[in-house]
């Protein structure tokens, strides 16, 4: 008899529809075809325990399974229920009526219990474009799966559930999730918050900039000035999710199998810190089974490199085209996978190997030239995409014993909100771009043409601290972003100037 069940293979954050064709004949042989690799191939083993454990077992028949299309390669174990299913409804062991209404996946344990699998918000997007009735998966997966509208995702723990339900011997229940409700219940829950922070003005007002823009940022000051833990409450003022961007982010880490159990949806930006050790591929994504990296699960949050300098040089070079084209593409023989990467750069670092160059009491004890060779570790095409270089100094004690709060995050969200909606308008005729941060030339000459009292401002300060064609437009946009959050509609010299001072590494003097 020749039945088909249905599966699904993730490529990059979409799905592609494997149909599982099994015939089962006369003989007593078992051929798997259609381009699987060890994982799939070992699914073999797997399902003879898990049959056997459920009470079935595996035909003594020639049975042949192709997993079509067959050109596509078909990766790990999440194929084991749909292959399961299929050999017993092709043995005549089960009905074979409810195949075609349902997508199903899910690793076999020898017991007959499910494993969690990788990628399960795609494959349910794609249950639902085919027209599936519904989608069988493992438990632990239901409520990342249940996000999708119009489709009944049952959650199950073992074999012989999905099998009784099969023959319309037993009823599961469906997994519900509202996501709305989920969405904006969790939104505003931050571990930390700005108003923990006592004194750095400054170095807030340069985060709420670069909040407000999408600006990347570096944060240049010694040991124990704060540069951590402003970072880490960064994304306490970032504006909210939008459900898009809540989905584009939850289908990222989905792939990656990085979402808990409990956990439906991603109600909160991302923030990856990496560390310093980490390789090209965990950073950019890659392998011989392509996964997203650092960058890729940053997407629509923020990727924080804490110490820069210490990154290998050529980690921190494959950052570079990502940071312009908020996109990367992985490339094999056999075909190219693309994750988004629309990242947000926060960088910090010592000024010197001592950790002390510029401090307002402590002497730096670094030989001459150390600064500019511990400085050079960056390179400029790098820094060049940074859009604010702030330096920070330590918190004299006064403002450290302080008891009174500072501004809570709340309060600069709000402000943030309020400068984001403002780009929204202006940018809703220009698909892809949401922020000040993602404007190109020609938009730039639209939104952020300074006056003459401002171009005067700009030349001078490109003259005497030496700046790039692309250092250029890094103040531009600042600016822009400068004057929303002040609610102008044109860029004055005095939003030009503070954007011009968040170019402190490109002063004549540092490292002298």
């Amino acid at each position: 008899m020749l039945v088909k069940s249905f599966a699904a293979a993730v490529q990059g954050i979409s799905a592609t529809l494997i149909t599982v064709e099994v015939n089962c004949s006369k003989g007593v042989q078992f051929f798997l075809v259609g381009l699987p690799d060890v994982a799939v191939r070992e699914s073999h083993e797997r399902i003879i325990s898990a049959l056997q454990v459920s009470g079935y077992t595996f035909p003594r028949n020639r049975i042949v399974v192709n997993m079509a299309p067959a050109d596509i390669r078909k990766e790990g174990s999440a194929y084991d229920l749909p292959l399961a299913v299929g050999i017993l409804a092709a043995a005549e062991q089960i009905q074979p009526d409810r195949l075609s209404d349902y997508l199903l996946m899910g690793e076999l344990s020898l017991d007959g219990s499910l494993n969690p699998i990788k990628g399960a918000l795609p494959i349910a997007i794609k249950a639902r474009e085919e027209g599936f009735k519904g989608f069988i998966l493992p438990k632990q997966n239901a409520r990342e799966a249940a996000v999708v509208n119009n489709l009944e995702v049952y959650g199950v723990e073992n074999l012989k559930d999905v099998l009784l339900f099969m023959e319309g011997k037993k009823d599961l229940e469906p997994t519900v999730v509202d996501t709305r409700k989920e969405f904006y219940a969790r939104q505003e829950l931050f571990d930390y918050d700005f108003a923990e922070v006592r004194g750095q003005e400054n170095v807030k007002r340069a985060l709420e900039v670069a909040a407000a823009g999408g600006h990347n940022v570096i944060m240049i000051g010694p040991p124990g000035s704060g540069k951590s833990m402003l970072a880490k409450r960064l994304p306490s003022i970032l504006p909210p999710f939008t459900l898009h961007e809540s989905l584009e982010t939850t289908k990222i880490h989905s792939v990656a199998g990085k979402m808990g159990s409990e956990t439906s949806l991603m109600t909160q930006r991302p923030f990856r810190a990496p560390h310093h050790t980490i390789s090209n591929v965990a950073m950019v994504g890659g392998g011989s089974f392509p996964q997203p990296g650092e960058i890729s699960l940053a997407h629509n949050g923020i990727l924080f490199l804490d110490e820069l300098p210490e990154f290998n040089r050529s980690v921190l070079e494959v950052l570079r085209q990502p940071l312009e084209d908020r996109k990367i593409t992985i490339s094999r023989a056999r075909f190219s996978v693309e994750y988004p990467a629309g990242f947000m750069l926060v960088a910090s670092m010592n000024p010197c190997p001592c950790g002390y160059y510029n401090h307002p009491t402590r002497p730096c004890v670094c030989s001459a030239g150390a600064v500019q060779k511990y400085m050079n570790r960056i390179s400029g095409p790098l820094l060049d995409r940074i859009d604010i270089q702030i330096e920070i100094v330590p918190v004299p004690f006064e403002k450290i014993s302080e008891q009174t709060d500072a501004e809570p995050s709340a309060a600069i969200r709000k402000r943030v909100i309020a400068a984001r909606a403002i780009q929204e308008k202006r940018f809703s005729d220009q698909p892809g771009i949401y922020c000040n941060a993602q404007m190109n030339s020609k938009l730039l000459h639209r939104y952020a043409t300074p006056d003459s009292a401002g171009l005067t401002l700009l030349k001078h300060a490109m003259n005497k601290l030496n700046l790039s064609a692309r250092a250029y437009d890094r103040i531009l946009k600042v600016s822009r972003t400068i004057a929303d959050l002040a609610g102008s509609e044109r860029i004055e010299s005095c939003h030009l100037a503070e954007a011009i001072h968040y170019r402190n590494l490109d002063r004549e003097n540092w490292g002298g």
